[in-house]
């Protein structure tokens, strides 16, 4: 096991025991540890829990400074009838996610909230076309269904949690990621 795994798992068993002590763990990890939390909440992601759990073990395979896991709600992950799917981060790791149903419905799931999460995780969109690139959203078209950070996007998200780099990311709102889904004859 790789030394990135342990700390990772280390980290998770910490956080959830300081959860269920009551504590909010925000950044556990030890000083010397390069690893950080990313606390998330999916109790109002509907039917959209299973996706997000998906995703955070996709950026967790994928990165070696975060640790994302269910222990809080630094990350809130919600989901709507219409309006589209965004993200809005209110600082590094911090913020919330909403899916859009519909949109859903016509583009991959678990690409969209990947994507979403790669912007609270600090990545921009880059509407390049790109299927290979996770924050090409829906520009890459509803065949698209690869929920995978290039390796990249996933450098870039480790830089970014780097003890030196944490407040590089300011709060911002991300729309637009994903054309509007098609309503007709969807109840609302």
């Amino acid at each position: 096991m790789r030394k990135p795994k342990l700390s990772r798992i280390l980290a998770t068993l910490a956080a959830a025991t300081l959860a269920a002590l009551g504590a909010v763990a925000v950044n556990p990890a030890p000083a010397s540890a390069a690893v950080r939390n990313v606390c998330y909440n999916i109790s109002q992601a509907g039917p959209f829990a299973n996706t997000a759990v998906q995703a955070a073990a996709i950026w967790n395979n994928y990165t070696n400074n975060i640790n994302m896991a269910q222990c809080g709600s630094n990350l809130r992950i919600t989901y709507t009838y219409g309006g589209g799917s965004y993200a809005q981060r209110t600082s590094l790791g911090n913020g919330r996610v909403v899916i859009d149903y519909y949109q859903a419905q016509q583009y991959s799931a678990l690409r969209i909230m990947t994507h979403e999460i790669g912007h609270i995780l600090g990545l921009p969109d880059n509407y390049n076309g790109n299927c290979a690139i996770l924050m090409s959203g829906g520009s890459a078209g509803t065949s698209c269904t690869n929920p995978y950070p290039s390796s990249t996007e996933a450098a870039r998200v480790d830089s970014l949690f780097g003890f030196a780099a944490r407040s590089a990311t300011p709060a911002q709102v991300f729309t637009g990621s994903w054309p509007a889904a098609s309503t007709v004859g969807a109840q609302r």
